[in-house]
Parts: C-alpha cells; sequence; structure tokens
C-alpha cells in the first residue's frame, strides 16, 4: 500500500512509518507543502529500483552511442512515425475485436453467408424444450 504523509507526521512518527515499511512493505510518500518531495520503501525495493536505474542508465548509454551520427530532428521524427503507426496497429487490433467503435465513414463488417436477409432474432438460436420427451 502506499500511503502520503506530511514531513511533520513522518517526523512525530518515525518508529511507527518505518514498521510499516519493514514489515508490511508499504511505501509512504512525503510531501512537503503538498507536493511530494521523497519516499520512504524497503530495502529489497530499493535494490530493485536501483538495479533497474542502472539497467536504464546503460541501454540509454548504448542507444546514444549507436545514434549519436543521427541528426536529432530526424531521430525524432523516426519515434514519431513508430509511435503512429503503432498506435495505428492497435487501434485497428482492437477495433477488430470490438473494443474500440468503427471508424466514421469505414465500410461496415459484411455478415457472415446465409445471414444477410434473415431477420435478427432468426439468428439467435433460441433453446429448445425439453419437455415431453
Amino acid at each position: 500500500m502506499i500511503t502520503e504523509t506530511t514531513a511533520v507526521t513522518l517526523r512525530q512518527n518515525l518508529g511507527d512509518m518505518l514498521n510499516r515499511v519493514q514489515y508490511r512493505h508499504d511505501s509512504i510518500v512525503i510531501t512537503k507543502d503538498g507536493k511530494p518531495v521523497a519516499a520512504l520503501v524497503d530495502a529489497v525495493l530499493f535494490e530493485r529500483i536501483r538495479r533497474m536505474q542502472d539497467r536504464f542508465d546503460a541501454l540509454s548509454e548504448r542507444l546514444a552511442k549507436g545514434y549519436e551520427a543521427v541528426p536529432e530532428d530526424a531521430g525524432l521524427a523516426e519515434i514519431e512515425r513508430a509511435g503512429a503507426r503503432a498506435r495505428r496497429e492497435t487501434a485497428a487490433q482492437w477495433r477488430a475485436a470490438g473494443r474500440l467503435p468503427p471508424l466514421p465513414g469505414a465500410a461496415k463488417p459484411v455478415p457472415a453467408r446465409g445471414t444477410a436477409n434473415k431477420p435478427k432474432d432468426a439468428l439467435i438460436e433460441k433453446p429448445r424444450s425439453t419437455r415431453g420427451r
């Protein structure tokens, strides 16, 4: 659980807050003048965050070296194109799955064979009665 507390409250209840972090694995966001300024997390989580930061820094450095000959404008334009393409592909997949409405003016889906002229209620399979069998 993540809790928010003020620096004054933390100072007054430090022992209790440390126990919550150590034994309940809670995280506490410390605010000053209503703005988050620090967080109190357990040591295991902190080590994971540090390892992830180290990996992120190493990856960022490799990317920077690999693309140092590419002009910044060209790189940013390529990133924008890749992002737009990914958003279009995801939207198309979600539309196909019915998770997004079709685009205005898009072709309507073609009904399955043999269903085009049947009334809607004829397409719904009705349960058969087992009475009298």
